[in-house]
């Protein structure tokens, strides 16, 4: 829609002049695709999206409603290239003329994290991101490497939180380029350096945030395979906490910031020392808790005492002793009365079986004078025979005269 220029004499008030900029700059670019880097993010409360594009000459605010944001497949963020669909619009109550994004995608980035993507699953079916070869972090390092570069925002945080934290920690610069050309190479060739002259005893491997480009040489191939091979442990600390490189993935650790790295891998030496002053004390309390035991146990040893707990010990036995004599002593006796009382009714039936008993009451035995066989029978002789009787003292001999 076309409008008549504005005579010069004409007079607007300035709600009238913002609709008519409103209504030509709506009719003129009711579709347009905007590309820029995002500048001032605020998302709001309600879903609402508010940011700035802006490249190197000039910007443009933004606005994203709720609806339109809900279906972001990426969480946008400060200095994020993007490619934005919209129409241009005049915000009234300030004046200015802004873009109103239906859809937003990030700008270049689609083949670089197709790439990254690739890498990242060819490097690890070699078996350089397996938890298993990751190791823990000494607790009090010496000294701590550190692979950035030497005029970086990053390389300041990590020097002051080292000496905050622990000024006994020593740290070593190993300068290296964290962007553009030759970046990786110089990276991957300090942490070699590092590993080369036993230079530190804890690595730290990282740059400040940036763009996706920016941190590309962190998910290099060389690096990765140089924080892999490393016999020094490595923290790898790129960008910010949303910020995801591949050298996280190979190192031993990952951190969100590099000032997170450096509170991970240096202690507070205000810490260690209260920690080695409570374990001094729970010690003392131990060995003297247990050396008053043992006085107490070797104070039960003297002569009384032991004297005491043996005749303690000793008393039980005695009696037991005395009851056993006892019990034998009269069970002997039992016994042996027992016993003479036996033998003695074997002597009576003894005696009450005796041929002697027997002769005494009367009765004679007789034999044969010369065979000496015992007469039981009036055949058992002859005529003639010569007999010898036997009473219960003495013998008699005599001549058979009839049978």
């Amino acid at each position: 829609m076309a409008h008549a220029p504005a005579s010069s004499d004409a007079v607007f008030s300035v709600s009238s002049l913002t609709a008519l900029l409103r209504e030509m700059l709506e009719a003129t670019f009711p579709a347009i695709t905007l590309e820029g880097e995002i500048s001032n993010y605020r998302p709001n409360a309600s879903g609402h999206l508010y940011f700035t594009l802006k490249d190197e000459g000039a910007q443009i605010s933004a606005v994203m409603f709720r609806g339109r944001a809900a279906g972001l497949t990426f969480a946008p963020k400060d200095g994020m290239k993007v490619r934005c669909h919209g129409s241009i619009s005049v915000y009234a109550p300030r004046g200015n003329y802004q873009i109103i994004i239906t859809s937003m995608e990030v700008a270049g980035e689609g083949n670089i994290l197709q790439i990254l993507e690739e890498r990242k699953k060819r490097l690890a079916a070699e078996g350089l991101f397996a938890s298993a070869r990751k190791r823990r972090l000494p607790f009090f390092p010496r000294t701590v490497g550190v692979v950035t570069s030497p005029t970086g925002a990053a390389l300041r945080d990590i020097l002051q939180i080292t000496r905050r934290r622990n000024a006994c920690v020593s740290v070593v610069i190993l300068p290296a380029l964290v962007q553009g050309d030759g970046a990786a190479e110089t990276i991957a060739r300090q942490i070699e350096t590092a590993n080369d002259f036993a230079l530190c005893d804890v690595l730290i491997v990282g740059r400040g945030g940036g763009s996706l480009e920016d941190l590309l040489p962190f998910s290099e191939e060389r690096v990765v395979r140089a924080i892999a091979a490393s016999d020094i442990p490595v923290v790898s600390a790129v960008g910010h906490e949303i910020d995801w490189a591949l050298s996280d993935y190979a190192a031993d650790m990952r951190a969100p910031t590099p000032s997170a790295a450096a509170e991970l891998v240096v202690p507070v030496q205000a810490d260690i020392t209260q920690n080695i002053a409570s374990y001094r004390a729970e010690l003392y309390d131990a060995m003297h808790a247990r050396t008053e035991r043992m006085r107490l146990l070797v104070k039960s040893f003297d002569p009384y005492n032991l004297e005491v707990r043996f005749r303690t010990i000793e008393q039980p036995l005695l009696a037991r002793l005395d009851a056993a004599k006892t019990a034998l002593v009269e069970e002997m006796r039992r016994k042996t009365a027992d016993t003479r009382e036996h033998i003695a009714h074997c002597v009576q039936i003894l005696e009450g079986a005796s041929p002697r008993t027997i002769l005494a009451r009367g009765y004679a035995m007789v034999r044969d004078g010369e065979t000496k066989a015992i007469v039981r029978s009036a055949q058992d002789t002859a005529p003639g025979r010569t007999l010898e009787i036997i009473p219960a003292q003495g013998a008699i001999r005599a001549t058979v005269t009839g049978c």
